[in-house]
């Protein structure tokens, strides 16, 4: 479950400040200290979500805490199930220190209504399947309540298809 991953801490608005100057990280590096990719940090960069704040003079991209806290939070956030176009917004929430947190629980309610509504459909897929799993005998005969539900979904869907 995402909850578990996420830990809470006191200072999680604020930024880490660097007690000693540390050696910048590779991406190898800065992925194994988010739990990311690599591939998946290239491509929040690529979408516009993160952005390092430095990079060696052969091009290559270097990582320092304050990038590992803004990977940390895009992390959480995917987590959470937000996606990229909501990850985007809270990003630049987090970062704007004179945000208004009205738009951020506005963001927050949004999302949670959303997974509301595809946890109820969930439910309601398990609700059918458990049924037509009830109505199968489960032995050698050909006979299956569980096919039979799904050419029957197959032909209601049929019926009123989108398209």
């Amino acid at each position: 479950m995402a909850e578990s991953r996420l830990r809470p801490c006191a200072a999680s608005a604020e930024k880490p400040v660097d007690a000693v100057p540390q050696k910048p990280l590779t991406i190898g590096e800065a992925a194994a200290r988010t739990g990311l990719s690599p591939k998946m940090i290239r491509y929040y960069e690529q979408e516009g979500l993160f952005v390092p704040q430095a990079r060696s003079a052969a091009g290559y991209r270097q990582y320092g805490e304050t990038d590992l806290h803004a990977l940390r939070f895009i992390r959480s956030a995917r987590d959470l199930g937000f996606s990229l176009k909501q990850i985007g917004e809270l990003t630049s929430l987090w970062r704007d220190r004179a945000r208004a947190s009205a738009e951020v629980k506005r963001l927050a309610l949004a999302h949670i209504e959303s997974l509301e509504a595809k946890a109820a459909l969930l439910s309601g897929m398990a609700a059918t399947l458990r049924e037509l799993a009830r109505r199968c005998h489960g032995d050698d005969r050909p006979e299956c309540p569980i096919l039979e539900g799904l050419e029957g979904q197959a032909l209601a869907g049929a019926c009123h298809s989108d398209t």
